[in-house]
């Protein structure tokens, strides 16, 4: 059965030079949203962070968007995918705010099956690649599908233990958890996902972990070994932020 507590959810869409995917997504996810809320319901908002793209993405979304409920958040230059995300909760109405990738790499038919999950006020729904029921049908290159593996445990060790998948881009929060958690991420960039993984923990949230399909985008904006040791690097600053209480709220 689906959930009857959600009435609103608002769906986050990061952008970053997107142009040559967005004209094959965007469309596949409008026509999602319009036949989940026949589905369900709950009633979508759309939108979409424009993170400094210098190409032709920006145009292509407002010369092509169909769904009148979107909100599209744009600035010239590029911040990073976790600021954009903070951005697009800042602008969120929804009951619950999910966060997803342009490329469509976790297909969003996995929305219902979020919406089934035990929802309340403190429950952080995420998806895993990793656990039991998931499914990759084409993998990243051995050496990034290890070395995320190694990110992984560290971030296990270090931050949340028992999360089997930090980085998938398909996570949701309630919205004023979700409002709360990314008023306080500092990280811009590759490690904020773990950041906020950890501040659903220091927050009390229960994170639940849902097993999702998945299939790797060969066309990756991801530079190897320098976001590998930035998000090392984020890690040890996400614990000397706990230590010096930047995450303390009132």
């Amino acid at each position: 059965m689906l959930s009857k507590k959600i009435k609103t959810l608002s769906i986050v869409v990061p952008l970053y030079n997107e142009e040559k995917r967005v004209v094959k997504t965007l469309p596949k996810i409008e026509t999602f949203i319009k036949d989940f809320y026949k589905k369900t319901r709950i009633k979508p908002e759309l939108i979409l962070v424009n993170d400094g793209s210098v190409d032709n993405t920006l145009k292509i979304i407002k010369d092509s968007l169909n769904f009148k409920n979107t909100k599209i958040v744009s600035y010239k230059k590029n911040k990073g995918k976790g600021y954009a995300l903070k951005q697009g909760f800042k602008k969120a109405t929804g009951d619950y705010i999910l966060f997803m990738d342009a490329d469509l790499s976790t297909p969003l038919k996995h929305l219902y099956g979020f919406i089934k999950q035990d929802l309340n006020e403190t429950n952080v729904i995420i998806g895993s690649r990793k656990m039991k029921g998931a499914k990759v049908t084409k993998h990243q290159p051995w050496v990034r599908e290890n070395l995320g593996k190694g990110f992984t445990l560290i971030s296990n060790i270090f931050l949340v233990w028992g999360v089997s998948d930090f980085t998938c881009g398909f996570k949701m929060f309630p919205k004023k958890v979700g409002k709360k958690i990314f008023s306080k991420v500092t990280i811009d960039r590759w490690g904020y996902d773990s950041e906020v993984l950890f501040l659903a923990k220091r927050y009390n949230c229960e994170i639940i972990q849902v097993p999702v399909s998945w299939k790797n985008d060969g066309d990756t904006k991801v530079n190897l070994m320098h976001d590998v040791v930035g998000s090392l690097l984020d890690i040890i600053k996400i614990r000397l932020n706990y230590i010096k209480g930047v995450y303390k709220t009132k």
